[in-house]
């Protein structure tokens, strides 16, 4: 360490090890698997080989990967051509260990997983904690969520070097998220990922069901009408339709399904889904 400067605080890994392999060249070869699958995969395919698109949003699950780490790859595997053009990712998702009034950054100054340290953008983040009050500094929102943490070794895996703004979203005005999406609305060098899983514990044909409802919800960017029943990131994933419903960015379905699917228990299921949004 420098003489003079301060150590850097890091918000160590909480669920490594279960909801994704806590080994490192395991975890690698986890990641790679699903992004060399995906890669066959039809609908990901065409995506990432269309000329003129240019990607600004990722919505993705947060499951454990052995649940929605295909559905996930299919999203992320879009980023490895895209590799020069992203520097940062602004990555939101639902609070789930506490209650949250407004969305929170954490103190912390970088980010670890077993793949490595992830360092994070505390210039954009101090800017928008001062020009949005509903944003808070909360380390406790962060210290055991998973939904954020689970997508950073597709990230490290498929962008390499990059830094990160992770907000925590708790209950929060879509027109509020909305006008914060579209700070960076403007800026192709900033990756906006939303993580959301989808309906939860009903049957696998009514999950079915509803998941189709809220796959057309996204693809309308009808943010109106998404509830937290329906997307258990609801929040975060208003605010980045109602932005592409203003900025008119298209929307592209790249994989649904749910739990019954990848676990074979069909009776209490999870539903997840993956969308790229694009100009």
């Amino acid at each position: 360490m420098i003489k003079g400067t301060l150590p850097k605080k890091i918000r160590l890994p909480a669920v490594a090890s279960m909801f994704y392999p806590g080994n490192a060249e395991e975890l690698r070869n986890t990641v790679r698997s699903y992004l060399h699958d995906a890669e066959d995969e039809q609908n990901s395919y065409q995506l990432h080989n269309e000329e003129n698109i240019t990607l600004r949003v990722l919505i993705v699950p947060h499951a454990g990967y052995s649940y929605s780490g295909k559905i996930a790859a299919f999203a992320f595997r879009l980023l490895q051509n895209n590799q020069p053009q992203f520097k940062r990712v602004l990555l939101m998702g639902p609070a789930h260990r506490v209650w949250l009034q407004g969305a929170a950054f954490p103190a912390a100054d970088v980010f670890e997983t077993p793949l490595g340290g992830i360092k994070l953008d505390k210039v954009r983040m101090q800017r928008l904690t001062e020009n949005y009050p509903w944003i808070s500094v909360n380390d406790t929102a962060h210290a055991e969520e998973h939904s954020l943490e689970v997508q950073l070794p597709f990230l490290q895996e498929t962008l390499a070097d990059f830094e990160l703004l992770p907000l925590v979203v708790g209950e929060t005005k879509t027109e509020q998220l909305a006008e914060m999406i579209q700070h960076f609305s403007e800026d192709s060098e900033t990756l906006i990922v939303v993580s959301t899983d989808l309906s939860h514990f009903h049957d696998y044909r009514t999950a079915q069901q509803k998941d189709a409802l809220t796959a057309n919800a996204i693809e309308l960017l009808a943010a109106q009408n998404l509830f937290p029943e329906d997307a258990c990131g609801a929040f975060p994933l208003r605010g980045a339709l109602a932005a592409a419903s203003k900025n008119q960015w298209q929307v592209h379905r790249l994989g649904l399904c749910n739990s019954g699917d990848t676990s074979g228990d069909y009776g209490r299921v999870v539903g997840y889904g993956a969308w790229a949004l694009t100009t």
